[in-house]
């Protein structure tokens, strides 16, 4: 059977060389007989894209490139980076490298959940996968910009205030990374990834500049999410429907696309849109700040269920959007309810293994400890694996424990200012808000979900 070759290439213009490297590869290998595809990301966007499927059959992979090509779906793949140049100069060379790799073979319990990941990542579709393509992007902006905040709380609430007594230059100069950098590229890069999405490289420009003016007119996240599924289409059609001749191709992407595309929705977001999403999202935000007693348990009783329910799936995928997203807005509460709800699924199946060892085979016990790990990193699907096993007992158990974790969050008030990175930003000065009933909830939730798993399951012939 033939070897699968895949290829990319990419140049920083996108205009001439991404094309010729292709080329050059496909010709060399079409000499060979070879199973081979070759994906360009060029000036109009990505071409002959590669899917997860064909990634995970193939043998190697030729990066030929000058600039980003999202190498990270790569991972555990032969891959071989070069040049563009390289790969016209000297393309059967890189072809009989290629195929002279030995075959990977990763198979992992964490590397399983990886996989897991990487596929429903691929079967998103629509407006949920623009939107976490959005939402990827955005959340390290939110993470690094929360922890430099709460950092700068260590010289004293108001300490980055030059008029408050307590005034310290660090302080100010880390709310000012934090807050006044990283918080307000937030929403741009939100909608710019979006836009990107749906478009490609022509989406990204009035993407980018409609979130910024969704910041700047006080739409916040609803802002920036309208504002990119704005841009995206309308760059979209007008990347479809302009045509030049051969010799003004060039110029759609680089000049006519991004100048009408960004009139266009700077024009709708300044004088039809903003205004009133604006109202949407300060309705919300006031909302969420005056809930109390059984509206606020409720509300992450939700959220908590939501989280296990299909463990990185859209349910849990709308509850972190929703909470990071209000992240901006000085709205905590949410986002501490969902990061320790997301964290014990794994933890309560892992602690579920060691309670009761002979309801589990030798592996599922190795299986616990993996999940362990990747629990207190809050990565959700480490629970996944279980869940496929024994669905019927394992999710209801898993959403019991969550959904508790969450209402505990939100009746103790506990806030959180950095929407990743598990048990590791606790330690962090004044990232989590009632630090020690935090913790409390997130023991009781994952306690109760092995209790309720191990009530359910039989014990092991």
């Amino acid at each position: 059977m033939s070897k699968k070759i895949l290829a990319v290439t990419a140049c920083p213009t996108g205009i001439a060389h991404t094309y010729m490297a292709a080329e050059s590869l496909q010709k060399a290998a079409k000499e060979k007989g070879l199973d081979f595809k070759v994906e360009t990301r060029g000036a109009v966007g990505v071409e002959n894209g590669l899917t997860e499927q064909e990634i995970a059959e193939a043998h190697a992979v030729i990066l030929a490139a000058d600039t980003d090509v999202d190498e990270a779906r790569f991972e555990g793949k032969n891959v071989i980076k070069v040049g563009v140049a390289e790969a016209i100069k000297n393309p059967n060379s890189l072809i009989e490298k290629a195929l002279s790799l030995q075959p990977t073979n990763k198979t992992s319990y964490t590397e399983k959940v990886q996989q897991i990941k990487a596929e429903r990542s691929s079967q998103r579709t629509g407006a949920y996968k623009h939107l976490m393509n959005g939402v990827s992007y955005m959340i390290p902006l939110v993470v690094a910009g929360g922890l430099l905040i709460a950092i700068s709380f260590i010289f004293g609430i108001k300490a980055f205030d030059p008029n408050d007594p307590a005034y310290n230059p660090i302080a100010k100069a880390l709310m000012d990374i934090g807050g006044g950098s990283a918080f307000a590229l937030m929403v741009p890069v939100l909608a710019g990834f979006i836009a990107f999405s749906i478009a490609d490289k022509p989406g990204l420009t009035p993407g980018l500049i409609g979130g910024m003016l969704a910041s700047k007119i006080g739409s916040g996240f609803l802002g920036g999410i309208v504002a990119g599924f704005l841009a995206g289409y309308v760059a979209k059609w007008l990347k479809d429907s302009i045509k030049l001749p051969k010799n003004f191709a060039g110029l759609i992407p680089i000049l006519i696309i991004p100048f009408l595309s960004t009139l266009i929705v700077g024009l709708l977001m300044v004088f039809v849109i903003g205004t009133p999403v604006k109202t949407v999202m300060d309705g919300l935000t006031n909302w969420l700040t005056g809930l109390s007693g059984t509206n606020r348990i409720f509300l992450g009783l939700i959220l908590g269920a939501m989280m296990a329910f299909d463990m990185g799936g859209p349910l849990n995928k709308a509850a972190y959007t929703f909470a990071v997203g209000l992240l901006g807005s000085n709205v905590f509460e949410p986002m501490a309810a969902v990061m320790a709800a997301g964290m014990t699924p794994p933890l309560g199946l892992w602690l579920a293994t060691r309670l009761a060892p002979k309801k589990y085979t030798v592996e599922e016990r190795e299986a616990g400890k993996a999940a362990a790990v990747l629990g207190i990193s809050f990565i959700t699907e480490g629970a996944i694996p279980f869940a496929a096993a024994d669905p019927l007992r394992v999710i209801p158990s898993i959403v019991a424990g969550s959904a508790l974790t969450g209402a505990l969050s939100m009746l103790f008030g506990a806030t959180l200012r950095a929407p990743h990175g598990g048990i590791f930003v606790l330690p962090i000065p004044h990232a989590v808000g009632n630090l020690l009933m935090y913790t409390v909830a997130i023991i009781a939730g994952t306690v109760v979900t092995a209790i309720v798993v191990n009530i359910l399951k039989k014990a092991k012939e």
